[in-house]
C-alpha cells in the first residue's frame, strides 16, 4: 500500500483506548469513530480530536474513505458487525471473543475469505510482555519440549456495575485468554474438547443463558500433537481475586504465571530450582511512536519526548496488538490472529460449554 491505513473505531469504552495509538502509528490514520451515544462521542472525540463521527454502524461501513474498523461492541454484536463490516469491504479487528456461536464463526472466515479483507481477533493475552516472553523460551529451545500446558481465567463479575448481558454468561463463551497462549504456543489447533461444568450459580443468573455452572473445566486435544492441556474458566458466584494465567511445562524449563500484581513468573530449572523474575518489556519490537504505549506513554516525535499518560492495557499488549493488524493491511498478508485461527481459538470454548451441557461429552471442533 502506498498510503496509510484509515482506521475507524467502533465502541468507545475499552475502545477508546487504543485511539491514540493508531493516531501515533506511522502506518495509520485515525479517522473515524462510532457510538450510539451521541453525548459521549462528541466528548471522545473532542478529547482526541477526531473529526468524523458516526451513531450508526452502517454509516460507518458506507464511509469510503474507511479501509478498516476495530469492534468493541458487547460480544453479542461481535459476530454480525464482523460480517457485515468485511462484506462492506472493510478489514476487520476485533475484540475477544469472535462471535458467541460455532456458525457465525464459520460465516466470518467465510466472509473474511469472499471479501479477501483481512481479519484479526484483538487477543490480548497473546501480545502480553509474559507471553511475549514465554514464546522465547519456547523458540529458543530454553524450554525443551512441551509436555502439557494450562490456562485458567477466573472474573468474578457478579457485582454491580457491569453491563446486564454479562449476568449468567456461560465461562466457557469466554475462554480465549485462557486458550489463546496454549494454542499458540504449542503452534497448532485445538482438535476436540471434552468439559465439565462444576458448582451451581444462583437460579437468577443461570436463567438467562441456561447455564448453570460456577465453573468450566476442558481438556483440548491437540491437532497432530501428543499434547493435551488443560482450561479453567469461571464468572459467577466463585469468590477468586482476578486471574488470567498460563503454566508451560517443559523438558528442560518449565514456568508458571498469573496476573496477580507485580508477583512476576516463576521459572523452575530443576526439581528443587525456582526462580520469580521480572518479565522485560517488548517495546523494542515495535516502531517507536508507539512502543512507549506497552509502558504506559506516548512519543511526541516533534521533540522526541515520552510522555506518561496513557494505561498501559493488558502487560503492554495494546500496541502490539495494533501494529500487527495495520502492518498486515500493509503488507497484504494475513494477521498473526487471522479468521481461521480466531475461529478455532473462540469455538473451543463454545464446544466446551456444549460438552458441559451434555454430562462431558466429546465434542469435535470444525474446521473451517
Amino acid at each position: 500500500m502506498s498510503k496509510k491505513v484509515n482506521v475507524a473505531i467502533v465502541g468507545l469504552g475499552f475502545g477508546a483506548e487504543f485511539i491514540p495509538i493508531y493516531q501515533k502509528h506511522p502506518d495509520a490514520e485515525m479517522v473515524a469513530i462510532c457510538q450510539r451515544n451521541e453525548e459521549n462521542l462528541n466528548n471522545i472525540g473532542n478529547a482526541f480530536g477526531v473529526a468524523k463521527r458516526y451513531t450508526s454502524f452502517e454509516a460507518l461501513l458506507a464511509d469510503k474513505d474507511v479501509d478498516a474498523v476495530h469492534i468493541n461492541s458487547p460480544i453479542a454484536a461481535h459476530g454480525w458487525m464482523s460480517i457485515a463490516a468485511l462484506q462492506a469491504g472493510k478489514h476487520v479487528a476485533c475484540t475477544v471473543p469472535m462471535a458467541t456461536t460455532v456458525d457465525e464463526c464459520l460465516q466470518i472466515v467465510q466472509a473474511s475469505k469472499e471479501s479477501g479483507k483481512s481479519y484479526m481477533m484483538m487477543e490480548t493475552a497473546v501480545y502480553t510482555r509474559e507471553f511475549l516472553y514465554a514464546k522465547e523460551l519456547v523458540e529458543s529451545g530454553k524450554l525443551g519440549k512441551i509436555q502439557f500446558m494450562r490456562g485458567s481465567h477466573q472474573q468474578n463479575m457478579g457485582l454491580p456495575g457491569w453491563p446486564a448481558y454479562w449476568y449468567g454468561f456461560p465461562p466457557m463463551h469466554y475462554a480465549t485468554h485462557a486458550v489463546s497462549p496454549l494454542l499458540a504456543l504449542a503452534k497448532t489447533t485445538a482438535e476436540y474438547v471434552v468439559c465439565h461444568g462444576s458448582g451451581q450459580i444462583s437460579d437468577e443468573y443461570a436463567a438467562k443463558y441456561n447455564s448453570p455452572f460456577a465453573a468450566e473445566t476442558t481438556t483440548m486435544k491437540l491437532r497432530d500433537s501428543d499434547l493435551a492441556c488443560e482450561v479453567t474458566r469461571s464468572l459467577f458466584d466463585t469468590i477468586r481475586q482476578y486471574r488470567e494465567s498460563f503454566d508451560v511445562y517443559g523438558t528442560k524449563l518449565s514456568f508458571e504465571w498469573e496476573q496477580v500484581a507485580e508477583e512476576g513468573m516463576v521459572i523452575f530449572s530443576g526439581f528443587e530450582d525456582a526462580e520469580r523474575i521480572q518479565v522485560p518489556d517488548f517495546g523494542h519490537l515495535l516502531p517507536k511512536e508507539i512502543a512507549p504505549f506497552t509502558l504506559g506513554g506516548v512519543y511526541d516525535e516533534e521533540h522526541e519526548h515520552t510522555s506518561f499518560i496513557q494505561g498501559s492495557g493488558h502487560g503492554g499488549s495494546h500496541p502490539h496488538m495494533a501494529h500487527e493488524f495495520v502492518r498486515a493491511i500493509v503488507e497484504d498478508r494475513a494477521p498473526a490472529v487471522n479468521a481461521v485461527t480466531a475461529a478455532n481459538w473462540t469455538m473451543t470454548g463454545i464446544c466446551s460449554h456444549e460438552s458441559a451441557l451434555n454430562g462431558g461429552q466429546k465434542i469435535e471442533i470444525p474446521v473451517p
